[in-house]
């Protein structure tokens, strides 16, 4: 099935001119933001990078399924393009990777892209992967619990009616991926799980990782629906969110959604993905971008044309130049801050 195809027939096909262009957007920006990254490690500006390239269609399209700021989301360090979606800002990016006084998540304390934002709902994640599965899930058990005890009206579009949390695909080797899929399949959650399937959990493929083809085949052992989909696809990927973020706020509980994607970058800046995969499969997976793939579906729907990518794309460098500059003109924090707070008054 096409793009159009899916548009179409799908929940894709309810979406306006203008959400769809703020869908380029966000994949846009995420990817100008992220290149830059890149060269800002390479010339010794910042010290770390781990990079959202290549997913840009699946994050993106996931925020845009469900209530944004309202839900809550438990991200994992590769989702720039969702956290962007969101309402996290290039400048909260840039304040991150450098490490400067007033950055968002931590007051410039954690590691970069360990994304949080109480007023955007989005829930601060540990280092350990995975352990952001059983945290969401935790979350949607008190969603639905409030919601079972009349404390709020599910069908309130202003409150959280589900958690939706990401990782990859070499994530759900760990113990609390397990953990927190069965409690969301026992209590009927109002819960997702987004594995964003790249490939590689770093350097080891994935037929070296699971004994089954796909994470989503492991979802029935969890009395869950478990749905593969197109990751380069934006609107497959938004329809088949859009189908799981009804369940959740209807009340039919969880769902597992695996996005096939790939990662064209190495795993971080400290990797070298030249030994353990070769450069043509790198270049045959560059050839199914997703924004050239949405790029040219969009031109063919008349929403863009040369002129108005040259536009987007001046924007973007813009966006970039100056969160740039505001994070390389911005203090560092001061040693003492080290003994402070992060997220609240000490008494």
């Amino acid at each position: 099935m096409t793009t159009a195809d899916l548009k179409a027939k799908g929940y894709a096909a309810q979406l306006s001119a203008e959400t769809l262009l703020d869908m380029y957007w966000f994949m846009l920006l995420s990817r100008r933001l992220d290149e830059r990254a890149w060269v800002l490690h390479r010339q010794g500006k910042i010290a770390f990078h781990v990079s959202a390239i290549g997913h840009e269609a699946t994050q993106v399209a996931a925020a845009f399924a469900i209530q944004r700021g309202v839900d809550f989301v438990y991200p994992y360090y590769r989702d720039l393009a969702m956290v962007l979606a969101l309402g996290v800002t290039p400048r909260d990016f840039m304040f991150s990777v450098y490490g400067k006084q007033g950055e968002l998540s931590s007051g410039g304390r954690q590691m970069p892209s360990h994304w949080s934002a109480r007023h955007l709902n989005i829930v601060t994640q540990s280092a350990v992967v995975a352990s952001q599965v059983p945290q969401a899930a935790g979350t949607a058990f008190a969603i639905q619990y409030r919601q079972k005890l009349g404390l709020v009206d599910p069908r309130d579009p202003s409150k959280p009616r589900l958690a939706l949390t990401c990782l990859g695909e070499g994530s759900t080797s760990q113990g609390d991926w397990h953990e927190g899929m069965n409690w969301a399949g026992v209590h009927k959650l109002p819960f997702i799980c987004l594995v964003q399937n790249n490939q590689y959990a770093i350097s080891v493929p994935f037929e070296l990782q699971s004994a089954v083809p796909n994470v989503a085949d492991r979802a029935a052992a969890y009395g869950v629906p478990g749905v593969v989909v197109d990751g380069n696809d934006v609107l497959a990927v938004y329809d088949v969110m859009r189908e799981a973020v009804l369940r959740a706020y209807n009340g039919d509980g969880p769902t597992l959604v695996e996005a096939k994607t790939y990662r064209p970058v190495p795993h971080s800046s400290d990797d070298d993905d030249r030994s353990y995969r070769s450069r043509e499969e790198v270049e045959e997976w560059k050839r199914r971008d997703p924004i050239l793939r949405y790029t040219e579906f969009l031109m063919a729907e008349g929403l863009l044309t040369q002129h108005t990518i040259a536009e987007y794309e001046d924007q973007a460098r813009q966006v970039v130049d100056e969160a740039q500059r505001e994070a390389e003109a911005a203090p560092y924090p001061p040693a003492e801050a080290a003994l402070s707070a992060v997220y609240a008054p000490l008494e």
